[in-house]
C-alpha cells in the first residue's frame, strides 16, 4: 500500500480505480479517462495532485543556490509571483528531475518536484547546498490541486480566499500569487487554462468539494497523460531522466546559456553536447497506419534504425495516435517514417508539437 493525499476516501466514494504511482495510491480515472479528458478540454477538470512535493529553499543565499542548481535561471523572476519551468542536472547533464520554481519573496522560493523522485530531489538539495546560507524545507503540511480547462479558472474564483481572490483572477501565465497560506499559480500540464492551487492539506477537502460542486469533473492520473502528451509535455522518467539531457528531451529552451559566467551543475556537460553533430532531438510522431503508438517503440527511416517512441498513446482529441520520439538529427520535420509495432513498419509523420493546445489541433491531419 503507498501514501495517501488527504483525498483518498473522497476518491474511493467517487469510485476511482486506484493504483500505484510513485509510491502513492493515486486516482487513474472515475469511471471514463476519455470523459476526462474531454471534459478538461472543453470545460473544467480537477486533479488532486497532492502527491507532487512542494519545497521551501529560505535564506540570504536561497537566490545563488538556485541559481547553481538549475539550468534555468532564476533571476529571471523578475518580482515575487513568478514561477519558470527548469530541470535539474546532474554532473553528466542528465536531468534529476524537472520542476517548476516559484518565487514567494526575497530570499523564500518554492520548488515544486516529481512525487516518484521527491526523496532523491530532496537528497540532491541538501548535498549541493553545503557552503550555502540555505534553510530547505519539505512541505509535507501542504496539498496541491489542478483545476485546468478553459471554464477552470471561473469555476475555482468563488473559491479562493477573500484576500487574494481578485488577484488571482488577474494572473497571466506563469504568474502566482501567495496568502492565507496559499498559493494559487496559472499553471498547469494539460494544455489548457487554469490554476494550480497549493494549500494546507486542513483545507484542501473543502476546496475539492467545492470544485465539484461547481461542475469541475473529477480527473484521474490516465486523462493527465492523454492530456500532457496532446500537449506535448514531458513526463519525467519517460522522455527524460538521469541518462538523458535536456537538449535531446527537447527542452533546450529551458536552459540559461546567459550570463556565460553563471556555474550550474551540468553545464561544463552540456555545453560539450550542444556541439555534437549526432545529438538527438525530440520530435512528435502522428501514426497515418493503423495502431497504437507506445513507449519503446522503434522509429524507422529508410527501413533502417532512427530514434525511439518515448511516450506514446491514443489522442481523444485527434482521433488518431501520437507519441514524442526520440530521434537522430537527419530525421526532419515532415518527413514521413515508420514505427515497428508488433514487428510491422507502420507509417508516421514527424511533426512539431504541441498537438493540441487550448482545445484546438495545433498540427495537420
Amino acid at each position: 500500500m503507498g501514501a495517501r493525499t488527504p483525498l483518498y476516501d473522497a476518491h474511493v466514494a467517487l469510485g476511482a480505480k486506484m493504483v500505484p504511482f510513485g509510491g502513492w495510491d493515486m486516482p487513474l480515472h472515475y469511471g471514463s479517462q476519455l470523459d476526462e479528458h474531454h471534459a478538461v478540454r472543453r470545460d473544467a477538470g480537477v486533479f488532486d495532485v497532492s502527491h507532487m512535493q512542494p519545497v521551501d529553499i529560505t535564506g540570504p543565499a536561497a537566490k545563488p543556490f538556485l541559481q547553481y542548481l538549475l539550468a534555468n535561471d532564476v533571476n529571471k523572476l523578475a518580482e515575487p509571483g513568478r514561477a519558470l519551468y527548469s530541470c535539474m542536472l546532474n554532473e553528466h547533464a542528465g536531468v534529476v528531475d524537472d520542476l517548476i520554481c516559484y518565487y514567494l519573496a526575497p530570499g523564500r522560493y518554492r520548488p515544486v518536484v516529481n512525487a516518484a523522485t521527491a526523496d532523491k530531489d530532496l537528497a540532491w538539495m541538501q548535498q549541493h547546498a553545503t557552503g550555502f546560507d540555505v534553510t530547505i524545507t519539505r512541505r509535507d503540511d501542504l496539498a496541491m490541486l489542478a483545476v485546468q480547462g478553459p471554464s477552470a479558472r471561473s469555476k475555482a474564483e468563488a473559491l479562493l480566499p477573500a484576500p487574494i481572490r481578485a488577484a488571482a483572477m488577474a494572473l497571466r501565465p506563469f504568474h502566482a500569487v501567495e496568502g492565507n497560506g496559499w498559493l494559487v499559480g496559472r499553471t498547469g500540464y494539460t494544455g489548457e487554462d487554469g490554476f494550480e492551487i497549493i494549500l494546507p492539506a486542513a483545507a484542501v477537502s473543502e476546496l475539492w468539494n467545492g470544485l465539484l460542486a461547481a461542475g469541475a469533473a473529477p480527473c484521474g492520473l490516465g486523462s493527465r497523460d492523454t492530456l500532457r502528451l496532446e500537449a506535448g509535455m514531458s513526463l519525467y522518467g519517460q522522455d527524460m531522466d538521469e541518462d538523458t539531457d535536456p537538449l535531446s528531451a527537447g527542452l533546450g529552451w529551458t536552459i540559461a546559456w546567459t550570463p556565460p559566467e553563471r556555474l550550474f551543475i551540468g553545464r561544463e556537460a552540456l555545453a560539450a553536447r550542444r556541439e555534437l553533430p549526432d545529438l538527438p532531438r525530440c520530435v512528435g510522431l502522428l501514426l497515418t497506419g493503423r495502431g497504437v503508438l507506445r513507449a519503446h517503440q522503434r522509429v524507422l527511416l529508410g527501413g533502417g534504425p532512427a530514434g525511439e517512441v518515448t511516450s506514446g498513446g491514443f489522442s481523444p482529441t485527434l482521433e488518431r495516435s501520437i507519441a514524442l520520439a526520440r530521434v537522430a538529427p537527419a530525421v526532419a520535420e515532415g518527413a514521413e517514417v515508420a514505427v515497428e509495432i508488433r514487428g510491422k513498419a507502420v507509417p508516421a509523420r514527424v511533426v512539431k508539437p504541441p498537438f493540441v493546445r487550448h482545445g484546438q489541433p495545433k498540427i495537420a491531419l
